[in-house]
């Protein structure tokens, strides 16, 4: 069983930055599809980016195409989300997601993830 914390949240005028931290235990296996995800009350969770630990391919949706990078530390274990020309709909709880996959041709925005962390809160002003 994976386990996930999330850190980095907090509070920012539109057009600032953040960088979140997805800190990764407990690895049964050696490759991921890791994701971050964000969800604002009242409204479905939304895929930001995904990443495939083995090959490091990334996706991003196209909100967020050019302002966020994701990134990863393997020696860290832990997965990051840059946050660059912050806007106010990116207001959310900002989720850190993993689930084993043996080739990234799994991994995309549509994988199915078992293993969640608590989230993280991102505020933007405008």
């Amino acid at each position: 069983q994976v386990q996930l914390v999330e850190s980095g949240g907090g509070s920012v005028q539109a057009g600032g930055s953040l960088r979140l931290s997805c800190a990764a235990s407990g690895y049964p296996y050696s490759r991921y599809c890791m994701g971050w995800f964000r969800q604002t009350p009242g409204k479905q969770r939304e895929g930001v980016t995904i990443i495939y630990t083995g090959s490091g391919k990334t996706y991003y949706s196209d909100s967020v195409k050019g302002r966020f990078t994701i990134s990863q530390d393997n020696a860290e274990n832990t997965l990051y989300l840059q946050m660059n020309s912050l806007k106010p709909e990116d207001t959310a709880m900002y989720y850190c997601a993993a689930e084993p996959r043996s080739s990234g041709i799994y991994c995309n925005m549509r994988t199915s993830f078992g293993n969640w962390g608590q989230g993280t809160q991102v505020t933007v002003s405008s």
